[in-house]
Protein backbone atom coordinates (compact mmCIF):
# COMPACT_ATOMS: atom_id res chain seq x y z
CA UNK A 1 0.00 0.00 0.00
CA UNK A 2 1.74 3.95 -0.60
CA UNK A 3 1.57 6.82 1.02
CA UNK A 4 -1.16 8.54 -0.29
CA UNK A 5 -3.81 5.27 -0.09
CA UNK A 6 -2.49 4.74 3.88
CA UNK A 7 -3.23 8.87 4.10
CA UNK A 8 -6.48 8.66 2.37
CA UNK A 9 -7.55 5.49 4.50
CA UNK A 10 -6.74 7.61 7.78
CA UNK A 11 -8.42 10.58 6.57
CA UNK A 12 -10.94 8.33 6.22
CA UNK A 13 -11.18 6.83 9.56
CA UNK A 14 -11.01 10.81 10.88
CA UNK A 15 -14.29 11.37 9.13
CA UNK A 16 -15.68 8.35 10.66
CA UNK A 17 -15.00 9.06 13.96
CA UNK A 18 -15.84 12.21 13.92
CA UNK A 19 -19.44 10.87 12.18
CA UNK A 20 -19.93 8.67 15.16
CA UNK A 21 -18.70 10.76 17.87
CA UNK A 22 -20.66 13.70 16.58
CA UNK A 23 -23.80 11.60 16.94
CA UNK A 24 -23.57 9.61 20.03
CA UNK A 25 -22.97 13.48 21.30
CA UNK A 26 -26.02 14.85 19.99
CA UNK A 27 -28.16 12.15 18.63
CA UNK A 28 -31.06 14.66 18.39
CA UNK A 29 -29.29 15.29 15.16
CA UNK A 30 -30.83 12.07 13.69
CA UNK A 31 -34.02 12.24 15.82
CA UNK A 32 -36.05 11.75 12.65
CA UNK A 33 -34.11 8.47 12.21
CA UNK A 34 -35.80 6.20 14.74
CA UNK A 35 -34.36 3.32 15.32
CA UNK A 36 -30.67 4.93 14.99
CA UNK A 37 -31.61 7.92 17.33
CA UNK A 38 -32.73 5.66 19.96
CA UNK A 39 -29.69 3.10 19.90
CA UNK A 40 -27.53 6.36 20.29
CA UNK A 41 -30.08 7.94 22.65
CA UNK A 42 -29.14 4.61 25.27
CA UNK A 43 -25.74 6.44 26.19
CA UNK A 44 -26.58 9.34 28.45
CA UNK A 45 -24.32 11.81 30.17
CA UNK A 46 -24.42 10.84 34.37
CA UNK A 47 -24.12 14.11 35.93
CA UNK A 48 -23.17 13.87 39.89
CA UNK A 49 -24.89 14.98 42.92
CA UNK A 50 -23.70 18.39 42.54
CA UNK A 51 -25.42 18.79 39.39
CA UNK A 52 -28.31 17.25 39.39
CA UNK A 53 -29.54 17.22 43.31
CA UNK A 54 -30.07 14.44 45.89
CA UNK A 55 -28.45 13.69 48.81
CA UNK A 56 -24.89 13.34 50.75
CA UNK A 57 -25.28 11.31 53.95
CA UNK A 58 -22.06 10.67 55.92
CA UNK A 59 -21.55 7.51 58.38
CA UNK A 60 -19.21 6.80 61.08
CA UNK A 61 -18.16 3.20 60.74
CA UNK A 62 -17.59 1.57 64.61
CA UNK A 63 -14.08 -0.42 64.17
CA UNK A 64 -13.47 -0.65 67.57
CA UNK A 65 -13.84 -4.08 67.49
CA UNK A 66 -11.97 -4.99 64.61
CA UNK A 67 -8.68 -6.09 64.71
CA UNK A 68 -6.53 -2.93 63.14
CA UNK A 69 -4.61 -4.37 60.70
CA UNK A 70 -8.07 -5.30 59.16
CA UNK A 71 -9.94 -2.27 59.25
CA UNK A 72 -8.96 -1.34 55.71
CA UNK A 73 -10.14 -4.44 54.81
CA UNK A 74 -13.21 -3.88 56.26
CA UNK A 75 -14.06 0.00 55.38
CA UNK A 76 -13.57 -1.38 51.67
CA UNK A 77 -15.84 -4.27 52.42
CA UNK A 78 -18.22 -1.76 53.45
CA UNK A 79 -17.85 0.67 50.73
CA UNK A 80 -18.57 -2.83 48.14
CA UNK A 81 -21.21 -3.59 49.89
CA UNK A 82 -22.76 0.09 50.20
CA UNK A 83 -22.64 0.41 46.18
CA UNK A 84 -23.96 -2.42 45.39
CA UNK A 85 -27.15 -2.18 48.05
CA UNK A 86 -27.76 1.04 46.58
CA UNK A 87 -27.19 0.03 42.90
CA UNK A 88 -29.64 -2.69 43.50
CA UNK A 89 -32.35 -0.67 44.67
CA UNK A 90 -31.95 1.79 40.87
CA UNK A 91 -30.04 4.62 42.81
CA UNK A 92 -28.54 6.27 40.18
CA UNK A 93 -24.44 6.90 39.78
CA UNK A 94 -24.06 6.76 43.29
CA UNK A 95 -20.76 8.19 44.78
CA UNK A 96 -18.97 6.04 47.81
CA UNK A 97 -16.32 6.55 49.28
CA UNK A 98 -13.91 5.89 52.67
CA UNK A 99 -12.88 9.22 54.40
CA UNK A 100 -11.14 10.04 57.50
CA UNK A 101 -12.96 12.89 59.81
CA UNK A 102 -10.92 13.54 63.68
CA UNK A 103 -9.25 10.40 63.17
CA UNK A 104 -12.63 8.80 62.65
CA UNK A 105 -13.32 6.23 59.87
CA UNK A 106 -16.38 7.82 57.66
CA UNK A 107 -18.15 6.96 54.46
CA UNK A 108 -19.50 9.35 52.09
CA UNK A 109 -22.65 8.30 50.13
CA UNK A 110 -23.83 10.67 47.63
CA UNK A 111 -27.32 9.95 46.06
CA UNK A 112 -28.20 11.73 42.76
CA UNK A 113 -31.75 11.87 41.79
CA UNK A 114 -33.28 10.73 44.70
CA UNK A 115 -35.79 12.49 46.13
CA UNK A 116 -36.98 11.43 49.49
CA UNK A 117 -34.17 11.48 52.39
CA UNK A 118 -35.77 8.96 54.54
CA UNK A 119 -35.79 6.50 51.27
CA UNK A 120 -31.89 7.81 50.83
CA UNK A 121 -31.33 6.72 54.15
CA UNK A 122 -33.10 3.16 54.04
CA UNK A 123 -30.64 2.11 51.13
CA UNK A 124 -27.85 2.03 53.85
CA UNK A 125 -29.74 1.25 57.03
CA UNK A 126 -31.24 -1.81 55.45
CA UNK A 127 -27.93 -3.54 54.64
CA UNK A 128 -27.55 -6.21 57.22
CA UNK A 129 -24.84 -6.40 59.67
CA UNK A 130 -23.69 -10.04 59.77
CA UNK A 131 -21.40 -11.46 61.90
CA UNK A 132 -20.02 -14.61 62.88
CA UNK A 133 -18.46 -14.80 66.42
CA UNK A 134 -16.85 -16.80 68.80
CA UNK A 135 -16.62 -17.39 72.79
CA UNK A 136 -13.57 -15.73 74.21
CA UNK A 137 -12.11 -15.08 77.43
CA UNK A 138 -13.57 -11.85 78.79
CA UNK A 139 -11.73 -8.30 78.93
CA UNK A 140 -9.76 -7.98 82.10
CA UNK A 141 -11.40 -4.59 82.10
CA UNK A 142 -14.94 -5.93 81.94
CA UNK A 143 -14.40 -8.32 84.70
CA UNK A 144 -13.55 -5.87 87.33
CA UNK A 145 -16.51 -3.91 85.86
CA UNK A 146 -19.01 -7.03 86.77
CA UNK A 147 -16.76 -7.35 89.86
CA UNK A 148 -17.18 -3.83 91.00
CA UNK A 149 -21.38 -4.05 90.42
CA UNK A 150 -21.69 -7.76 91.88
CA UNK A 151 -19.63 -5.74 95.47
CA UNK A 152 -22.72 -3.50 95.23
CA UNK A 153 -25.15 -6.33 94.82
CA UNK A 154 -23.81 -7.73 98.01
CA UNK A 155 -23.21 -4.79 100.28
CA UNK A 156 -27.08 -3.84 99.05
CA UNK A 157 -28.24 -7.60 100.31
CA UNK A 158 -27.02 -7.05 103.79
CA UNK A 159 -28.36 -3.59 103.65
CA UNK A 160 -31.41 -4.83 102.88
CA UNK A 161 -31.35 -8.09 105.36
CA UNK A 162 -30.78 -5.41 107.91
CA UNK A 163 -33.99 -3.83 106.93
CA UNK A 164 -36.20 -7.37 107.07
CA UNK A 165 -34.08 -8.44 110.76
CA UNK A 166 -35.32 -5.32 112.25
CA UNK A 167 -38.97 -6.00 111.02
CA UNK A 168 -38.87 -4.63 107.78
CA UNK A 169 -42.04 -5.76 105.47
CA UNK A 170 -40.16 -8.44 103.75
CA UNK A 171 -43.10 -8.93 101.17
CA UNK A 172 -42.96 -5.54 100.32
CA UNK A 173 -38.82 -5.29 100.48
CA UNK A 174 -39.26 -8.30 97.88
CA UNK A 175 -41.70 -6.38 95.51
CA UNK A 176 -39.07 -3.11 96.05
CA UNK A 177 -35.60 -5.23 95.62
CA UNK A 178 -36.01 -8.77 94.62
CA UNK A 179 -34.24 -9.67 90.94
CA UNK A 180 -36.34 -12.91 91.08
CA UNK A 181 -38.91 -12.06 87.83
CA UNK A 182 -40.61 -15.39 88.95
CA UNK A 183 -41.42 -14.25 92.73
CA UNK A 184 -40.90 -10.94 92.69
CA UNK A 185 -44.54 -9.62 92.15
CA UNK A 186 -45.68 -12.29 94.50
CA UNK A 187 -43.67 -10.50 97.40
CA UNK A 188 -40.64 -13.78 97.17
CA UNK A 189 -43.69 -16.32 97.62
CA UNK A 190 -42.01 -19.73 95.86
CA UNK A 191 -44.67 -21.50 96.83
CA UNK A 192 -44.92 -25.85 97.62
CA UNK A 193 -42.07 -26.98 96.21
CA UNK A 194 -40.24 -30.66 96.60
CA UNK A 195 -36.50 -31.11 97.32
CA UNK A 196 -34.17 -30.48 94.37
CA UNK A 197 -36.23 -27.61 93.02
CA UNK A 198 -33.58 -24.88 93.68
CA UNK A 199 -30.02 -24.99 93.76
CA UNK A 200 -27.72 -26.92 96.59
CA UNK A 201 -27.47 -24.08 99.07
CA UNK A 202 -31.40 -22.88 98.98
CA UNK A 203 -32.67 -26.94 99.17
CA UNK A 204 -30.55 -27.25 101.84
CA UNK A 205 -31.58 -24.56 104.33
CA UNK A 206 -35.43 -25.07 103.45
CA UNK A 207 -34.63 -28.81 103.98
CA UNK A 208 -32.47 -29.56 106.35
CA UNK A 209 -32.34 -26.26 108.73
CA UNK A 210 -34.73 -26.18 112.13
CA UNK A 211 -36.05 -23.10 110.78
CA UNK A 212 -39.59 -22.59 111.91
CA UNK A 213 -43.02 -20.84 110.16
CA UNK A 214 -42.62 -17.73 109.59
CA UNK A 215 -38.37 -17.22 110.76
CA UNK A 216 -35.91 -16.02 108.46
CA UNK A 217 -32.48 -17.56 107.91
CA UNK A 218 -29.67 -15.89 110.00
CA UNK A 219 -27.48 -14.88 107.29
CA UNK A 220 -26.87 -14.25 103.75
CA UNK A 221 -26.85 -16.95 101.37
CA UNK A 222 -25.05 -16.80 98.22
CA UNK A 223 -25.30 -19.55 95.57
CA UNK A 224 -24.87 -19.25 91.84
CA UNK A 225 -27.10 -16.97 90.78
CA UNK A 226 -26.56 -14.04 94.26
CA UNK A 227 -26.99 -13.26 97.18
CA UNK A 228 -30.46 -14.83 98.78
CA UNK A 229 -32.77 -13.60 101.85
CA UNK A 230 -34.64 -16.83 102.87
CA UNK A 231 -37.65 -16.87 104.27
CA UNK A 232 -39.70 -20.15 105.72
CA UNK A 233 -42.95 -19.94 105.82
CA UNK A 234 -44.11 -23.91 106.22
CA UNK A 235 -44.13 -27.12 105.12
CA UNK A 236 -46.34 -30.01 104.25
CA UNK A 237 -46.26 -34.13 104.09
CA UNK A 238 -43.35 -36.38 104.82
CA UNK A 239 -40.49 -38.34 103.23
CA UNK A 240 -40.28 -38.04 99.01
CA UNK A 241 -43.89 -36.16 99.56
CA UNK A 242 -42.09 -33.42 101.70
CA UNK A 243 -43.17 -30.44 100.52
CA UNK A 244 -41.31 -26.85 101.21
CA UNK A 245 -43.73 -23.53 101.30
CA UNK A 246 -40.46 -20.57 101.05
CA UNK A 247 -39.73 -17.36 99.78
CA UNK A 248 -36.65 -15.40 99.20
CA UNK A 249 -35.51 -11.73 98.35
CA UNK A 250 -32.64 -12.35 95.51
CA UNK A 251 -29.45 -9.61 94.44
CA UNK A 252 -28.74 -11.02 91.57
CA UNK A 253 -24.84 -11.56 90.23
CA UNK A 254 -23.86 -10.23 87.28
CA UNK A 255 -21.41 -12.51 84.62
CA UNK A 256 -20.44 -11.51 82.06
CA UNK A 257 -21.12 -14.97 79.85
CA UNK A 258 -24.64 -14.15 80.51
CA UNK A 259 -24.69 -11.24 78.06
CA UNK A 260 -24.41 -11.91 74.19
CA UNK A 261 -21.75 -8.33 73.66
CA UNK A 262 -18.79 -9.92 76.05
CA UNK A 263 -19.18 -14.12 76.03
CA UNK A 264 -18.68 -13.63 72.31
CA UNK A 265 -15.40 -12.52 70.20
CA UNK A 266 -15.33 -10.73 66.87
CA UNK A 267 -13.75 -12.74 64.49
CA UNK A 268 -12.53 -12.34 61.31
CA UNK A 269 -15.51 -13.92 59.34
CA UNK A 270 -18.10 -11.08 58.33
CA UNK A 271 -20.89 -10.50 55.66
CA UNK A 272 -18.23 -9.61 53.15
CA UNK A 273 -17.24 -12.91 53.00
CA UNK A 274 -20.72 -13.99 51.73
CA UNK A 275 -21.05 -15.80 48.74
CA UNK A 276 -25.08 -16.31 48.86
CA UNK A 277 -27.79 -16.79 51.18
CA UNK A 278 -30.97 -18.93 50.40
CA UNK A 279 -34.31 -19.23 51.96
CA UNK A 280 -35.36 -22.81 52.61
CA UNK A 281 -37.29 -25.41 54.65
CA UNK A 282 -34.90 -27.63 57.46
CA UNK A 283 -36.42 -30.83 55.52
CA UNK A 284 -36.52 -29.38 52.57
CA UNK A 285 -39.65 -29.88 50.14
CA UNK A 286 -41.67 -27.02 52.07
CA UNK A 287 -41.54 -29.65 55.57
CA UNK A 288 -39.57 -28.33 58.70
CA UNK A 289 -38.70 -24.89 60.06
CA UNK A 290 -37.81 -21.74 57.51
CA UNK A 291 -34.20 -21.30 57.48
CA UNK A 292 -31.94 -19.38 56.02
CA UNK A 293 -29.11 -21.15 54.11
CA UNK A 294 -25.21 -19.75 53.73
CA UNK A 295 -23.04 -20.30 51.34
CA UNK A 296 -19.36 -18.41 51.68
CA UNK A 297 -16.70 -17.76 49.07
CA UNK A 298 -13.63 -19.10 49.01
CA UNK A 299 -11.69 -17.03 51.67
CA UNK A 300 -14.99 -17.15 53.90
CA UNK A 301 -15.08 -21.03 53.29
CA UNK A 302 -11.04 -21.34 54.53
CA UNK A 303 -12.45 -18.56 57.54
CA UNK A 304 -15.24 -21.15 58.12
CA UNK A 305 -13.32 -24.10 58.53
CA UNK A 306 -10.71 -22.84 60.95
CA UNK A 307 -13.15 -21.12 62.99
CA UNK A 308 -15.57 -24.53 63.11
CA UNK A 309 -11.96 -26.75 64.01
CA UNK A 310 -11.18 -24.16 66.43
CA UNK A 311 -14.54 -24.57 68.60
CA UNK A 312 -15.22 -28.25 68.72
CA UNK A 313 -17.43 -28.28 71.88
CA UNK A 314 -17.24 -24.74 71.53
CA UNK A 315 -20.63 -22.06 70.32
CA UNK A 316 -20.15 -20.57 67.16
CA UNK A 317 -22.57 -17.01 67.53
CA UNK A 318 -24.56 -16.14 64.19
CA UNK A 319 -25.45 -12.38 64.76
CA UNK A 320 -27.65 -10.76 62.60
CA UNK A 321 -27.97 -6.56 62.85
CA UNK A 322 -26.11 -7.12 66.25
CA UNK A 323 -29.17 -9.62 67.58
CA UNK A 324 -27.89 -12.70 67.95
CA UNK A 325 -29.89 -15.75 66.32
CA UNK A 326 -28.57 -18.67 66.89
CA UNK A 327 -25.45 -20.16 68.93
CA UNK A 328 -24.83 -23.76 67.79
CA UNK A 329 -22.23 -26.07 69.60
CA UNK A 330 -20.00 -26.70 66.99
CA UNK A 331 -19.42 -31.23 66.65
CA UNK A 332 -17.45 -31.35 63.89
CA UNK A 333 -14.50 -29.21 61.51
CA UNK A 334 -16.97 -27.61 58.68
CA UNK A 335 -15.16 -27.28 55.10
CA UNK A 336 -18.02 -26.98 52.74
CA UNK A 337 -18.28 -23.31 54.04
CA UNK A 338 -21.88 -23.87 54.43
CA UNK A 339 -23.71 -21.94 57.77
CA UNK A 340 -27.52 -22.07 58.43
CA UNK A 341 -29.57 -19.17 60.58
CA UNK A 342 -32.38 -20.50 62.07
CA UNK A 343 -35.25 -19.12 64.25
CA UNK A 344 -39.19 -18.38 64.77
CA UNK A 345 -39.05 -17.30 61.15
CA UNK A 346 -41.92 -17.40 58.71
CA UNK A 347 -40.21 -18.30 55.09
CA UNK A 348 -41.40 -14.98 54.54
CA UNK A 349 -39.32 -13.40 57.26
CA UNK A 350 -36.39 -15.73 56.08
CA UNK A 351 -36.66 -14.88 52.21
CA UNK A 352 -36.43 -11.33 53.29
CA UNK A 353 -33.30 -12.19 55.38
CA UNK A 354 -31.74 -13.77 52.67
CA UNK A 355 -32.58 -11.38 49.89
CA UNK A 356 -30.97 -8.19 52.37
CA UNK A 357 -28.05 -10.10 52.57
CA UNK A 358 -27.31 -11.12 49.24
CA UNK A 359 -28.43 -7.11 48.44
CA UNK A 360 -25.16 -6.84 50.96
CA UNK A 361 -23.87 -7.27 53.94
CA UNK A 362 -21.70 -4.61 55.90
CA UNK A 363 -18.81 -6.06 57.86
CA UNK A 364 -18.78 -2.60 60.23
CA UNK A 365 -21.60 -1.17 61.92
CA UNK A 366 -22.53 2.38 60.71
CA UNK A 367 -24.05 5.59 62.38
CA UNK A 368 -25.59 7.83 60.11
CA UNK A 369 -23.72 11.27 61.19
CA UNK A 370 -24.78 13.83 58.76
CA UNK A 371 -26.73 14.42 55.82
CA UNK A 372 -27.52 17.42 53.50
CA UNK A 373 -29.82 17.84 50.35
CA UNK A 374 -28.90 19.49 47.00
CA UNK A 375 -31.74 21.34 44.94
CA UNK A 376 -31.35 20.07 41.36
CA UNK A 377 -32.60 23.47 40.84
CA UNK A 378 -28.75 24.09 42.16
CA UNK A 379 -26.87 21.89 39.81
CA UNK A 380 -29.27 22.94 36.98
CA UNK A 381 -28.26 26.33 37.49
CA UNK A 382 -24.22 25.32 38.20
CA UNK A 383 -24.24 23.23 34.79
CA UNK A 384 -26.00 25.95 32.84
CA UNK A 385 -23.27 28.96 34.02
CA UNK A 386 -20.32 26.03 33.60
CA UNK A 387 -21.58 24.93 30.02
CA UNK A 388 -22.00 29.06 29.13
CA UNK A 389 -18.29 29.37 30.10
CA UNK A 390 -17.08 26.01 28.45
CA UNK A 391 -18.91 27.21 24.69
CA UNK A 392 -17.68 31.48 25.45
CA UNK A 393 -14.05 29.26 25.75
CA UNK A 394 -14.57 27.42 23.05
CA UNK A 395 -15.32 30.51 20.87
CA UNK A 396 -12.91 32.49 22.16
CA UNK A 397 -9.92 29.75 20.85
CA UNK A 398 -11.62 29.25 18.10
CA UNK A 399 -11.84 33.49 17.22
CA UNK A 400 -8.00 33.09 18.42
CA UNK A 401 -7.08 30.46 15.72
CA UNK A 402 -8.36 31.96 13.24
CA UNK A 403 -6.65 35.18 13.56
CA UNK A 404 -3.47 34.29 14.34
CA UNK A 405 -3.45 30.51 11.80
CA UNK A 406 -6.07 31.56 8.85
CA UNK A 407 -6.67 28.24 7.64
CA UNK A 408 -4.46 26.41 9.89
CA UNK A 409 -6.01 27.44 12.69
CA UNK A 410 -10.12 26.73 10.88
CA UNK A 411 -8.42 23.41 10.22
CA UNK A 412 -7.26 23.33 14.02
CA UNK A 413 -10.73 24.64 15.20
CA UNK A 414 -12.81 21.51 13.34
CA UNK A 415 -10.35 18.98 14.87
CA UNK A 416 -11.19 20.85 18.45
CA UNK A 417 -14.89 20.43 18.03
CA UNK A 418 -13.82 16.69 17.36
CA UNK A 419 -12.10 16.59 20.35
CA UNK A 420 -15.06 18.00 22.12
CA UNK A 421 -17.21 15.32 20.61
CA UNK A 422 -14.95 12.16 21.32
CA UNK A 423 -14.59 13.58 25.07
CA UNK A 424 -18.82 13.65 25.30
CA UNK A 425 -18.63 10.45 23.78
CA UNK A 426 -15.90 8.69 25.93
CA UNK A 427 -18.13 10.06 28.82
CA UNK A 428 -21.40 8.82 27.42
CA UNK A 429 -20.05 5.21 26.85
CA UNK A 430 -18.08 4.74 29.82
CA UNK A 431 -20.20 5.83 32.34
CA UNK A 432 -17.89 8.53 34.26
CA UNK A 433 -20.39 10.55 36.28
CA UNK A 434 -20.06 14.33 35.39
CA UNK A 435 -19.46 16.81 38.60
CA UNK A 436 -18.95 20.43 38.35
CA UNK A 437 -15.12 19.86 39.12
CA UNK A 438 -14.74 17.14 35.99
CA UNK A 439 -16.40 19.53 34.02
CA UNK A 440 -14.48 21.94 34.76
CA UNK A 441 -11.13 19.80 34.40
CA UNK A 442 -12.86 19.32 30.66
CA UNK A 443 -12.87 23.19 29.88
CA UNK A 444 -9.09 23.02 31.05
CA UNK A 445 -8.48 20.24 28.58
CA UNK A 446 -9.68 22.46 25.98
CA UNK A 447 -7.39 25.10 25.77
CA UNK A 448 -4.62 22.53 25.97
CA UNK A 449 -6.01 20.68 23.42
CA UNK A 450 -4.64 23.85 21.41
CA UNK A 451 -1.48 24.28 22.97
CA UNK A 452 -0.33 21.38 21.01
CA UNK A 453 -1.68 23.07 17.60
CA UNK A 454 0.42 26.22 18.61
CA UNK A 455 3.46 24.96 19.17
CA UNK A 456 3.13 23.08 15.71
CA UNK A 457 2.07 25.68 13.99
CA UNK A 458 4.57 28.25 15.42
CA UNK A 459 7.10 26.03 14.37
CA UNK A 460 5.53 25.44 10.71
CA UNK A 461 5.83 29.33 9.75
CA UNK A 462 9.69 29.51 10.97
CA UNK A 463 10.07 26.85 8.46
CA UNK A 464 7.83 28.69 6.03
CA UNK A 465 9.76 31.73 6.64
CA UNK A 466 13.12 29.89 6.04
CA UNK A 467 12.36 29.37 2.51
CA UNK A 468 10.86 25.80 2.66
CA UNK A 469 6.97 24.85 1.29
CA UNK A 470 4.29 24.89 3.04
CA UNK A 471 3.97 20.86 2.74
CA UNK A 472 7.41 20.41 3.98
CA UNK A 473 7.32 23.44 6.66
CA UNK A 474 4.16 21.43 8.00
CA UNK A 475 6.04 18.40 8.30
CA UNK A 476 8.74 19.69 9.76
CA UNK A 477 6.59 21.46 12.27
CA UNK A 478 5.28 18.13 13.52
CA UNK A 479 8.36 16.63 13.88
CA UNK A 480 9.97 18.87 15.19
CA UNK A 481 7.19 20.47 17.88
CA UNK A 482 6.43 16.75 18.68
CA UNK A 483 9.55 17.06 22.09
CA UNK A 484 7.50 19.88 23.47
CA UNK A 485 4.42 18.41 22.96
CA UNK A 486 5.50 15.02 24.32
CA UNK A 487 6.89 16.11 27.39
CA UNK A 488 4.41 18.77 28.75
CA UNK A 489 1.62 16.36 28.17
CA UNK A 490 3.89 13.66 30.16
CA UNK A 491 3.96 16.02 32.75
CA UNK A 492 0.06 17.20 32.86
CA UNK A 493 -0.55 13.52 33.04
CA UNK A 494 1.66 12.82 35.97
CA UNK A 495 -0.05 15.92 37.89
CA UNK A 496 -3.49 14.76 37.12
CA UNK A 497 -3.04 11.13 37.63
CA UNK A 498 -1.41 12.36 41.31
CA UNK A 499 -4.38 14.76 42.15
CA UNK A 500 -6.58 11.29 41.10
CA UNK A 501 -4.26 9.08 43.74
CA UNK A 502 -3.93 11.27 46.32
CA UNK A 503 -6.97 13.43 46.37
CA UNK A 504 -10.77 12.63 46.95
CA UNK A 505 -14.28 13.58 46.06
CA UNK A 506 -14.11 16.75 43.52
CA UNK A 507 -10.55 16.78 42.92
CA UNK A 508 -10.71 12.73 41.57
CA UNK A 509 -13.56 14.49 39.04
CA UNK A 510 -11.25 17.18 38.06
CA UNK A 511 -8.33 14.71 37.74
CA UNK A 512 -10.31 12.46 35.73
CA UNK A 513 -11.51 14.97 33.38
CA UNK A 514 -8.20 16.35 32.86
CA UNK A 515 -6.00 12.65 32.56
CA UNK A 516 -8.55 12.11 29.78
CA UNK A 517 -8.65 15.35 27.89
CA UNK A 518 -4.64 15.37 27.85
CA UNK A 519 -4.86 12.03 26.16
CA UNK A 520 -7.05 13.01 23.68
CA UNK A 521 -6.02 16.18 22.60
CA UNK A 522 -2.33 14.31 22.25
CA UNK A 523 -4.25 12.59 20.10
CA UNK A 524 -6.36 15.20 18.17
CA UNK A 525 -2.95 17.23 17.42
CA UNK A 526 -0.88 14.48 16.38
CA UNK A 527 -3.45 12.33 14.44
CA UNK A 528 -6.36 13.89 13.26
CA UNK A 529 -5.05 17.96 12.97
CA UNK A 530 -1.74 16.49 11.13
CA UNK A 531 -3.93 13.94 9.02
CA UNK A 532 -6.35 16.86 7.96
CA UNK A 533 -3.49 19.15 7.04
CA UNK A 534 -1.71 16.32 4.95
CA UNK A 535 -5.09 15.89 2.74
CA UNK A 536 -6.23 19.58 2.56
CA UNK A 537 -2.57 21.15 1.66
CA UNK A 538 -1.76 20.92 -1.66
CA UNK A 539 0.09 22.93 -4.33
CA UNK A 540 -3.34 25.75 -4.27
CA UNK A 541 -1.74 27.09 -1.40
CA UNK A 542 1.40 27.80 -1.97
CA UNK A 543 0.45 31.21 -3.66
CA UNK A 544 -1.43 32.15 -0.32
CA UNK A 545 0.70 32.66 2.10
CA UNK A 546 -1.71 34.93 3.90
CA UNK A 547 -3.70 31.90 4.95
CA UNK A 548 -1.41 30.54 7.35
CA UNK A 549 -0.84 33.91 8.34
CA UNK A 550 3.07 34.37 6.74
CA UNK A 551 3.57 37.45 5.21
CA UNK A 552 5.53 37.20 1.68
CA UNK A 553 8.04 39.87 2.62
CA UNK A 554 9.33 37.34 5.82
CA UNK A 555 10.27 34.39 3.39
CA UNK A 556 13.60 34.37 3.12
CA UNK A 557 14.47 33.74 -0.81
Amino acid sequence: MNIKKKLQLKFAGVIVLAVVAGLVAYPQAVSKITPLYDALNKFKLKLGLDLQGGFHLEYKADVSNIDPSKVAEAMEGAQTVIERRVNAFGVGEPLVQIAKSSGENRIIVELPGIKDIEEAKAKIKDAPLLEFKEEGPVDPQVQQMFDQMNTQAKEKAQKIFDEVKNGGDFAQLAKDNSEDPGSKDKGGDLDFVKKGAFVPEFDKILFESNLKSGEIYPDLVESQYGWHIIKFIESRGEGENLEVHGAHILFAKKDPSQYEQFKYQTTALTGKNLKSATAQYSNGQGLGEPEVSLQFDEEGTKLFAELTKKNLGKEIAIFLDGQLQIAPTVQVEITNGQAVITGNYTFKEAKDISDRLNQGALPVPLTLVGQQSVEATLGADSLRSILIAGAIGLGAVVVFMLIFYRFLGLVASLALLIYTAVMITIFKMTGITLTLSGIAGFVLSIGMAVDANILIFERTKEEIRGGRTIANSLEEGFKRAWTSIRDGNISSLLTAGILYLMGTGFVKGFAAALFIGVVVSMFTAVIITRTMLKVIISDWIHNRMWMVGVKKSDILD
